[in-house]
């Protein structure tokens, strides 16, 4: 039986979604639609099952195609891609995987804290404002550069409340995020060994969730929080 994979016949529908991006057309091509849903579903389950030889995550979720544009300015009823996300589980490990599938050489995989709760970011700030090291000795690893690059997402302009804006590590205080992304081309996506590159890559992220689950499990002297 062969392994479950990305199809371009998932990227084909949604390229056609993107002309058609309405209840009329989908409604007349939801077959097509649930057969490729059907499809994606299985080749997230085979990254969920590759993760647990490694990992331990607890949950997956495939995304709703639906959009809910009741407080958007875009008013198109559907997505054009695929998300799922999988989440490890908590308390004692921090941080989560995401891999979105879409036509136009516009998927990617992320992995990190998209929304960190106030108290988490507060945690891992105080954390770089005593020492910052042990982060920028990961991020400048060859093996973790070469697959993820630099850290990116949302940031403060100038210093969090209550901390000082010439401290060394302000760029990483000042950040409300802190997500990883890597991107794939349409052939890459559709190839047999896709599954198997996401999953290598979210191996290399390990020093990075390790470190992060450390600090969200201890206070700033060390001592265990959970």
């Amino acid at each position: 039986m062969a392994e479950p994979k990305f199809t371009k016949s998932i990227l084909d529908f949604f390229k056609q979604l993107e002309t058609h991006n309405n209840r009329d057309w989908f409604n007349e091509n939801k077959a097509d639609f649930k057969a490729n849903e059907a499809t994606a579903k299985q080749a997230y389950k085979q990254i969920f099952d590759n993760l647990n030889t490694h990992d331990n995550v607890d949950t997956f979720k495939l995304f709703r195609i639906y959009r809910d544009v009741r407080f958007s300015k875009n008013k198109l009823p559907y997505k054009t891609h695929f998300g799922g996300s999988f989440h490890r589980k908590k308390p004692e490990l921090r941080g989560g995987y995401y891999v979105h599938i879409q036509p136009n050489n516009e998927s990617f995989i992320a992995t990190g804290f998209w929304e960190p709760n106030k108290d988490d970011l507060l945690r891992i700030r105080r954390e770089f404002e005593q020492d910052d090291q042990e982060m920028r000795a990961i991020m400048k690893t060859k093996s973790f550069a070469l697959v993820w690059g630099e850290l990116v997402g949302d940031e403060l302009k100038t210093a969090p409340r209550d901390f000082d804006k010439a401290h060394p590590a302000i760029d990483l205080i000042r950040k409300k995020q802190f997500i990883f992304v890597k991107k794939y081309t349409d052939k890459d996506v559709v190839s047999d060994h896709f599954i198997n590159d996401v999953d290598q890559a979210f191996k290399a992220i390990r020093p990075f969730f390790d470190y992060m689950s450390d600090v969200l499990t201890t206070n700033l002297n060390g001592e265990s929080i959970i």
